[in-house]
């Protein structure tokens, strides 16, 4: 599924999330050991914005002042392990916000407030503010002050953008490839491929879209360039958001997509550069759009 398209999109808020669901008990958990508490500050604490969230300046102690009792100078800071359940949550957190832009859940031009999606999520707001400031980062969103995040409306025009960019990077490499690599090594990606057709089946998109894009990641793996394989990650999944008024996806669209990644590891074993280029490009403007 290599352009936005997303089925019933939310158009308020409050009814979202419906399938994505609350972040597992497991990060509920470890927040409400402290992750993402909001005490007063010590009277002799550093600024907040120059420490990481709830790890006070004394926890990242320096190498010049004496490790604490019971630690030795090579042991993680005391509030080493709470930050690391905090990123947990947070990429929970994000993956599931993610998950709900694909499956068009948050819907194109609605504004949502950290609060109210972290209430459906089960979390403080303070993993989904960061979540959100991410997607930001990457383009999803953006920022509405005092109010949330505003979902990203796109065009058709900067799918068809994506889908050329995608095409200057990755075709020349799978035509690399296809001369280079033994018919077996695409052998090895057939169980991928296969799990994009059974997410297919099933007819949703979040899944469906996560298994496609773990498929071509695998492809371009291949080539042992781990920057080009992020590069191009990163504009796979921005290829995935929805449009403002997307058409609806069918089952039957997902698993005639699924099928043409068989079809290009047939095209790639038998190193028929042609076919391999045609439904390359054909793939990345995506069925149906």
């Amino acid at each position: 599924m290599e352009q936005g398209r997303a089925r019933g999109a939310a158009e308020h808020p409050e009814r979202w999330p419906r399938t994505t669901g609350r972040v597992p008990e497991q990060a509920r958990d470890e927040q409400a050991r402290g992750e993402h508490t909001h005490g007063t500050q010590p009277q002799d604490a550093h600024p907040r914005d120059a420490y990481p969230e709830d790890v006070h300046p004394r926890d990242a102690y320096p190498h010049d002042r004496p490790a604490p009792a019971g630690t030795t100078a090579g042991d993680p800071a005391p509030g080493a392990s709470r930050l690391v359940r905090r990123h947990s949550v947070r990429g929970q957190v994000l993956d599931a916000l993610r998950a709900a832009l694909v499956g068009g859940e948050l819907a194109p031009g609605v504004v949502y407030s950290a609060p109210a999606l972290g209430l459906r999520l089960g979390v403080s707001a303070t993993p989904v503010r960061e979540a959100m400031q991410q997607l930001a980062v990457e383009g999803a969103v953006e920022v509405v002050p005092n109010r949330g995040f505003r979902v990203v409306e796109r065009t058709p025009r900067e799918l068809r953008e994506l889908a050329e960019v995608r095409a200057l990077i990755e075709v020349p490499v799978m035509l690399r490839l296809a001369r280079t690599l033994p018919a077996g090594r695409w052998a090895e990606l057939r169980p991928l491929a296969e799990a994009t057709a059974a997410a297919a089946a099933h007819g949703d998109l979040a899944p469906y879209a996560e298994a496609d894009r773990a498929f071509h990641r695998a492809l371009l793996g291949l080539a042992g360039n781990e920057q080009l394989v992020a590069v191009a990650d990163d504009l796979h999944r921005r290829s995935q958001w929805p449009l403002v008024s997307p058409p609806a996806t069918r089952r039957a669209d997902l698993v005639a997509d699924a099928a043409e990644h068989g079809a290009l590891l047939d095209a790639l074993a038998a190193g028929d550069l042609t076919v391999v280029e045609s439904l390359i490009r054909e793939h990345f403007t995506g069925s149906g759009n």
